[in-house]
């Protein structure tokens, strides 16, 4: 799954990069998600898969902040980025005449560079907090990798205050992001309602099901995981495995199966290939 993950992810940053028919402001977002989707499952999977083979199931204090600085660092980024194609899709469906104003390579620039540094602005202070905490009695992470949730259940500092503020910084990142992708979508189907034509409609809506197939599973298993009650350790685990790697090896094959753009662009790229192949 990790191979899946990966390769997936390195295909369609290819497929981007290589076709220029592709270099729009949707794809390059996308090539964004694949960046750090890559990353997040490296810094977690491999270090499982040494457990496993090995059955050393220590993990140093670095591995486990950088652990923990990646992950808040990833996720906290894809909400960003979530966020900024569902306007660049509210910009298309909703202002199709302003769209390359709006939405010019200096905007897309901005958006991506504003959502990493707000993701590395963020992830830093968890490093922060962690560096804090008091360690005493158990060492014992109940979890495959580790996570904020499980380091201050195996801390003895009174946690309260962090745990506030843990609450607080996920309602800024996460419900804020999930909130204006919702406002935008809401816009997005009153606007797709309006157009006359069933093949209109269709072209429309077909254009935003990919982002919104990716939204819908990045945002549904985390929604379940730190919104749900105290559970057992298995379904912990398992809401866990399902957020960190089925999720991003499943984005790839969502924008390749259901995008007709990204399957022309393969195809030809593969022509290319055997053209110069049979020329050599």
């Amino acid at each position: 799954m990790y191979l899946l993950c990966v390769i997936g992810n390195i295909f369609i940053t290819a497929i981007v990069c290589l076709n220029p028919q592709l270099h729009t402001p949707m794809y390059y977002f996308l090539c964004n998600l694949t960046v750090l989707d890559i990353i997040y499952v490296s810094v977690i999977l491999p270090k499982l898969m040494a457990v496993t083979i090995t059955g050393d199931i220590r993990i140093s204090y670095p591995e486990c902040f950088a652990q923990v600085f990646f992950y808040v660092f990833c996720i906290g980024t894809e909400f960003f980025i979530l966020a900024s194609m569902a306007y660049d899709r509210y910009m298309a469906i909703c202002a199709p005449l302003h769209y390359m104003l709006f939405m010019n390579p200096k905007t897309c620039v901005a958006l991506s560079v504003s959502s990493f540094s707000l993701g590395v602005l963020n992830a830093m202070m968890y490093p922060l907090l962690i560096s804090k905490l008091s360690f005493c009695n158990s060492h014992d992470i109940n979890n495959f990798y580790c996570d904020m949730i499980s380091l201050l259940a195996l801390s003895t500092t009174d946690t309260r205050s962090h745990k506030i503020f843990l609450f607080f910084e996920l309602s800024v990142i996460f419900l804020v992001q999930f909130i204006l992708i919702i406002i935008s979508y809401i816009f997005i189907f009153a606007a797709i309602l309006k157009i006359r034509s069933s093949g209109g409609r269709m072209k429309a809506f077909s254009s935003c099901i990919s982002h919104l197939i990716t939204v819908i599973l990045f945002y549904g298993p985390s929604l379940i995981l730190y919104m749900k009650t105290k559970g057992s350790k298995e379904q912990d685990t398992l809401l866990s495995m399902l957020y960190l790697v089925v999720v991003p090896m499943l984005n790839p094959l969502v924008y390749s199966l259901r995008n007709k753009e990204v399957w022309e662009a393969t195809v030809m790229l593969k022509k290319k290939i055997l053209r110069s192949s049979l020329v050599g």
